[in-house]
């Protein structure tokens, strides 16, 4: 279903006209695929996988605002905003369209909320927010705040859960490519699995469900990463990390929840349950 017809944006008729005829004919430029192509594996494990900051919009809005606000203000704006009211990221985009839709395009522009834009030319569909707000923002924030602060461990893991996390979304889209099931598990024993169900090709298409989806691959991809072996002092750093604001979504709990279900045991094997770390995520385990 990914041929020619996704690459296609409008089709017009024209006639033979006097010379001095100079008015252009009107066409319409629609698309509407749905088919998720493989994003290149050399994009996998970096911020700019989910969003490329390419809009003046996104930069004064989010990069401006103070750090008490900065939280709310991302959502609010990755749920409202129109990408396409930028007149010249979208020609810069659409004169890239067919690269940037290619499977495992490595172009510059390549972003999986770029990629979603040129796929729905005209067609009202609008980018997963999550791609700006839990995605970049947070992918961008935590590496450059939380990162210097890491042990070794820390860093490292840090690296892998983010390529975990964007593996995961690779692949829970690539399952709702091939049927209405996305069930997935982690892979090493022990650190959980999920499965629901979302209608083949509309996962990207439902804001909530996205957003649902990749809630349910963070337990995964922490784990994945190692987060049950790192030292007491990262984990305190890691915990405290994600804005008090977002604490207040229960998907938030419920990954933290899933997460320190492994972790926990650990830390009871290294270390005095009067810590305070210990006692938070025991607070985690009894909501």
């Amino acid at each position: 279903m990914g041929d020619k017809q996704g690459t296609v944006l409008g089709t017009g008729t024209a006639m033979l006209t006097p010379s001095g005829y100079q008015v252009r004919p009107t066409v319409a430029l629609s698309s509407c695929n749905r088919i998720v192509p493989p994003a290149a594996a050399s994009i996998i494990g970096k911020c700019p996988y989910y969003y490329q900051p390419l809009h003046g919009e996104y930069l004064e809005t989010v990069e401006k605002v103070s750090v008490s606000s900065a939280w709310e203000t991302v959502k609010a704006f990755a749920t409202s905003w129109d990408p396409w009211k930028d007149k010249e990221v979208a020609r810069r985009l659409l004169h890239r369209r067919e690269r940037l839709i290619a499977p495992e395009s490595t172009d510059s522009d390549w972003s999986r909320h770029g990629n979603f834009m040129m796929r729905h030319v005209g067609c009202e569909h609008k980018p997963p927010s999550y791609y700006v707000s839990y995605g970049y923002y947070y992918c961008s924030t935590y590496g450059a705040k939380l990162y210097p602060k890491l042990s070794p461990e820390g860093q490292a893991w840090l690296q892998k859960a983010r390529w975990h996390l964007q593996k995961n979304m690779e692949d829970g889209l690539n399952k709702n490519m091939m049927g209405d099931l996305i069930r997935m598990s982690s892979q090493k024993p022990g650190n959980g699995s999920f499965k629901m169900m979302v209608p083949q090709y509309e996962l990207e298409l439902d804001d909530d469900m996205f957003k649902a989806f990749a809630f349910r691959t963070h337990p995964l991809a922490y784990l994945d990463g190692g987060l049950a072996d790192l030292p007491v002092s990262d984990l305190a750093k890691i915990t405290a990390q994600p804005n008090i604001q977002e604490w207040g979504d229960a998907r938030t709990w419920e990954q933290a929840v899933d997460s320190g279900k492994v972790v926990l045991p650990n830390m009871i094997n290294r270390s005095d349950m009067d810590d305070p770390v210990g006692k938070a995520l025991g607070r985690l385990l009894a909501k």
